[in-house]
């Protein structure tokens, strides 16, 4: 088999798990705590790295923003050999009562995005496979960790998520919104794969903050310390799985 040709990998240079943050800087926040760390490939977005943890050979690969690019990273992991997706993410809060630093694990995401409607009606559900859902919840539990657990949304436009988008989301109860679980629940769903997702809350679009908004850095301090946290329950979930 060739190389695919965004991520530069082939059959062979993956295993069956693949942790996948949007951020690449984020895969070399996971890999610091791994072991037998190997870099792979590196190309446009897609910073990709094989690891060790507990035992568990696991990849590491960068999704870039949105649901196109994380589908041209799921489509190719796939295609040499990657079964289970677990996205460690960064998402904004819908709901008044979650605050920046607390932990989502999706059970299911809005499709608010054009990139599954080229897959499949708009109907059909993007949700998280169970087994992937119960091993992050597990990992949550045997960290003592705290997560909410529920319903997000998948977002094209991140500036153009109006006072009318977030009133419609609270008021559905869907916890937050973020730009890549969708497509990722969705490929998987279809390929007959696993898939889930954690992320830590950067703002809370109910309470009009935003990420980046008062501080130097992209993610205000709390969600920053709280990544590393969420990261901690992803990779556990990787052993349970």
């Amino acid at each position: 088999m060739a190389k695919q040709p965004h991520l530069l990998v082939e059959e062979g240079d993956v295993h069956d798990i693949a942790l996948v943050p949007g951020d690449p800087g984020r895969v070399e926040r996971i890999a610091d705590q791994c072991e037998n760390v190997e870099h792979v490939a590196q190309n446009r977005e897609y910073t990709l790295v094989n690891a060790t943890y507990e035992g568990r050979e696991l990849t590491i690969c960068s999704t870039g923003i949105g649901c196109p690019s994380a589908t041209i990273a799921a489509e190719e992991l796939a295609a040499v050999g990657v079964e289970t997706f677990v996205r460690v993410g960064t998402i904004g809060a819908l709901q008044s009562d979650i605050e920046i630093g607390d932990m989502i694990v999706a059970t299911a995401a809005a499709k608010n995005e054009g990139t599954t409607r080229r897959y499949e009606a708009v109907e059909y559900p993007a949700v998280a496979d169970y087994e992937t859902l119960s091993a992050l919840v597990d990992g949550a539990e045997a960290q003592d960790e705290d997560v909410h657990v529920g319903p997000v949304a998948s977002d094209d436009a991140f500036y153009a998520e109006t006072d009318e988008y977030v009133e419609d989301w609270e008021a559905a109860n869907i916890l937050a919104v973020e730009m890549e679980a969708a497509a990722l629940f969705t490929l998987a769903r279809r390929k007959g794969l696993r898939a889930g997702a954690i992320c830590t809350v950067d703002g809370n679009l109910v309470e009009g903050t935003q990420k980046g908004e008062t501080e130097d850095e992209e993610l205000p301090e709390k969600a920053r310390n709280n990544v590393k946290r969420a990261i901690g329950i992803a990779l556990d979930a990787a052993t349970r799985l």
